[in-house]
């Protein structure tokens, strides 16, 4: 018996060891990683590509391919007055794309809206039918729009579908419509090519004019983000804990990269990469944003903020902004990660920043908008309403985006 007690206490032992080796193990993994100024990291400024097309002035989510949620060649700061206000009724999670003298948005209950930018009147609306959780994107005189199944919006069923369409941006009018998985990754439009990502796991590559499949691509978890552009590599998140790079013209897997292993459940991705400086930025539902290597996927580093980090990243002037639940709005160095200011707003962060004219803006979950100076975080202007993306902008006025409504405004 006593033979017995004594292997037993030693096998405890050596399971307690083990147990706490494991754990060690997991925090090490877990670390925060700082990273270098010269490994896979490119000094030169990116520049936030301008739309071609004449008419278009924001013409997806994030401003352009790259996902830099900084507008270019837009001069306009806080004060602002109100001109026109428009009741959504209805939630607007994303915010509008600004093009051919219209805002387009949808609603959490599936209306598409185009509306005047400069009198806030309702041009047409298109009802799915169906949830919706995303911006459109806009090319040549259509607007592209993802939706997820009919409702209730919020159910486990596995066999519910979405749909990306297409409408005419003048009438409304559908031009083509797809049936995919429910889908909320806001639509990337470029060269003829219609780039979505679905609950099924699915990456699309989809013809722009017909709706047609050029070529697809299966991860291992659903697509709650969109696609990021950069050169030819599209970079998109999913919740099976990996970011992906595919070749942008044929689909073919270029590496995967995957959120840090930790105690408890690992991070999944629900933000939209940023794609700068040889890098690519992303927020993690671990808490975490994660610098990997554009080229390679290899990581280069990850900071902790908190809480859970939704919100897609900003990238302005060797810096990256990101929103936590924490409630903190955190400036990291591009290079390194480093923090060099966080501001700490009222409430959740859950929507992502935008930057204009050296300002940046970001919404939090008790419904606020802030608008601080983007060098130093000091603030600058705040507004009583908001709550998830919440400004984009043309030459003329700031949009931004209540809880249910869409207000024009002016610098006073």
């Amino acid at each position: 018996m006593k033979r017995v007690l004594i292997a037993g206490a030693l096998a405890a032992a050596l399971l307690g060891g083990a147990l706490l080796a494991f754990v060690a193990y997991r925090e090490r993994e877990s670390r925060n990683v700082r990273g270098s100024s010269t490994v896979e990291f490119v000094t030169t400024q990116p520049t936030p590509v301008k739309p071609r097309e004449p008419g278009v002035v924001w013409p997806t989510f994030g401003y352009d391919p790259s996902r830099l949620r900084v507008a270019s060649g837009i001069e306009l700061r806080p004060p602002f007055r109100r001109v026109w206000t428009f009741p959504a009724r209805t939630l607007v999670e994303f915010p509008p794309v600004v093009a051919y003298g219209r805002l387009y948005f949808a609603t959490n209950s599936g209306i598409v809206y185009a509306i005047s930018t400069r009198t806030g009147k309702r041009a047409w609306r298109y009802r799915s039918g169906r949830c919706q959780a995303g911006s459109p994107g806009v090319r040549a005189r259509l607007i592209f729009v993802t939706f997820l199944n009919r409702p209730p919006c919020n159910t486990d069923r596995q066999d519910i579908d979405g749909e990306v369409v297409a409408l005419y941006a003048g009438s409304g009018a559908v031009r083509w419509r797809r049936r995919i998985g429910p889908s909320e990754s806001s639509p990337l439009v470029v060269g003829g090519r219609v780039f979505v990502g679905d609950w099924r796991g699915r990456v699309y590559a989809l013809s722009a004019n017909t709706g047609e499949t050029r070529w697809t691509f299966q991860t291992g978890g659903k697509i709650k983000s969109a696609l990021t552009l950069a050169g030819n590599r599209l970079y998109v998140g999913s919740y099976d804990h990996h970011v992906y790079a595919l070749n942008a013209r044929t689909g073919k897997l270029l590496w995967k990269a995957g959120a840090q292993q930790r105690l408890g459940r690992r991070g999944t991705f629900y933000s939209t990469p940023a794609a700068a400086y040889g890098r690519v930025y992303v927020g993690s539902t671990d808490g975490k944003v994660y610098s990997f290597g554009a080229s390679t996927g290899k990581l280069r580093w990850a900071q902790g903020t908190g809480g859970y980090v939704y919100s897609s990243p900003a990238v302005w002037r060797r810096r990256v902004y990101v929103g936590s639940y924490s409630k903190k709005l955190i400036c990291f160095d591009a290079a390194t990660g480093d923090e060099r200011w966080s501001f700490e707003a009222n409430g959740p962060i859950s929507g992502s920043p935008t930057i204009i004219d050296g300002v940046v803006y970001f919404a939090t979950l008790k419904e606020r908008t802030y608008a601080l100076d983007a060098r130093t975080g000091r603030l600058l202007w705040q507004f009583p309403d908001g709550q998830y993306t919440p400004v984009v902008a043309d030459a003329k006025r700031l949009y931004l985006v209540g809880y249910a409504r869409i207000y024009g405004m002016v610098p006073r």
